[in-house]
């Protein structure tokens, strides 16, 4: 795994815009707490970019999300609140213990109603998922393990529309895309997918790098022609 590094400016600016813009509420800062309470690494999106979810989600108008990659839920809450009453969150956690946690967290976020949680690996649920018919999904954000990014995303369009969009969390991983021998664990699932996004006729995308507490990363955004 890389080390990610940060640096006291990049920060400071985060923590600036957090609390002049995003305005986080005290349920998504007791989700961050419920999970180094619970032991999880400290891996979840920044308020920023939790809150560009859920203004993605609101902005495309999606009714259905998929998230691959649900931690303590902390992502969950973001575009759920961003979701209309009755849309439908569908997140796939491999671990039950994190899983436990997130089902609080949305439930104390008062957006449980519109979040099911499937435990167990997302290469499993998300056959079942179109086995079940339950796309298409408007909206989906991938985050979780860095290996297997091409085939959620082959999944992601699987169970998409034309207009779904997409969304890839850690996609320049401390530049380990330029030398994938800072990481060979999870630089080469991340090339893979990022080259499927520019490759696929299927998808339109862009990438957008960011430095934050989180280090030096970026996520990319595509939509399903």
């Amino acid at each position: 795994m890389i080390e990610h590094k940060s640096r006291p400016e990049w920060v400071a600016v985060e923590e600036f815009l957090s609390d002049a813009v995003v305005h986080q509420g005290t349920d998504l800062q007791r989700a961050v707490q419920s999970a180094a309470d619970a032991g999880m690494p400290a891996i979840e999106v920044t308020p920023n970019a939790g809150k560009l979810l859920k203004l993605l989600v609101r902005a495309s108008g999606a009714k259905r999300v998929l998230e691959i990659g649900t931690l303590a839920g902390f992502s969950t809450i973001w575009m759920a609140q961003g979701l209309p009453d009755d849309g439908r969150l569908v997140t796939c956690e491999y671990l039950t213990k994190h899983a436990d946690v997130a089902r609080k967290n949305v439930d104390a976020a008062g957006v449980g109603h519109k979040v099911e949680i499937r435990i167990g690996a997302a290469l499993d649920t998300l056959p079942a998922l179109e086995d079940e018919d339950a796309g298409p999904f408007d909206f989906v954000f991938i985050d979780a393990d860095k290996e297997n990014d091409p085939q959620y995303l082959q999944w992601a369009v699987r169970l998409g529309r034309p207009g779904t969009t997409i969304v890839m969390d850690n996609v320049v991983w401390e530049g380990a895309v330029l030398d994938p021998a800072l990481d060979e664990v999870n630089a080469p699932g991340i090339i893979s997918a990022l080259k499927m996004m520019g490759e696929d006729s299927r998808l339109d995308a862009t990438v957008i790098q960011t430095v934050g507490s989180k280090g030096w990363d970026g996520f990319a955004l595509a939509v399903v022609r």
